[in-house]
């Protein structure tokens, strides 16, 4: 039995109901990203002291090129 909810229903309207799960697993792939990276920040600012906001970004640009190229490369296997 499926439950809507008002998220749920948002985001059938936006994308359609065959691309709800697409579009969550897209959602729930970028939620790991950015807790992967805030976690290894984290960790490296205890080690070594503050990061700056320039080096944040720069470190989430690297991070989502690097799992771009990944999922070029699991799609063409």
């Amino acid at each position: 039995m499926r439950r809507d909810t008002p998220a749920s229903v948002a985001i059938r309207a936006r994308v359609g109901k065959r691309e709800f799960s697409v579009f969550i697993a897209a959602a729930v792939e970028r939620k790991l990203r950015r807790q992967m990276l805030d976690e290894y920040l984290a960790d490296y600012e205890s080690r070594k002291g503050p990061v700056s906001e320039q080096a944040r970004l720069q470190a989430r640009q690297v991070l989502d090129e690097i799992l771009a190229e990944e999922g070029q490369r699991s799609t063409t296997s």
